[in-house]
């Protein structure tokens, strides 16, 4: 009597798990409104981490050092001594 002996390999090879492919969402900062750009009071003018550009006159500085205008008006970028910048928003006539 004939004797078949059939055997079955694997036709892929085991596939190994990475350590790799994850990574966190952007924290989206940086300036949200431009000099000389018209705002409303509570307009979100820059998010920042710490204070790279300081509040102005009618600014507001959140707990995460977001700058928002307090009133309406034309939003103007400035320089301190001491190589600062600040941000404030002066009220249009």
């Amino acid at each position: 009597m004939l004797r078949l002996s059939i055997q079955f390999f694997a036709h892929k090879k085991g596939v190994g798990s990475t350590k790799n492919g994850r990574d966190s969402e952007a924290q989206r900062l940086g300036v949200k409104r431009q000099d000389g750009q018209m705002v409303v009071a509570g307009n979100i003018l820059m998010r920042q981490r710490g204070t790279k550009i300081h509040p102005g006159t009618n600014v507001g500085r959140g707990s995460d050092d977001t700058l928002f205008a307090l009133i309406d008006g034309k939003v103007r970028f400035e320089h301190l001594r001491g190589g600062r910048k600040k941000v404030s928003v002066y009220a249009e006539q």
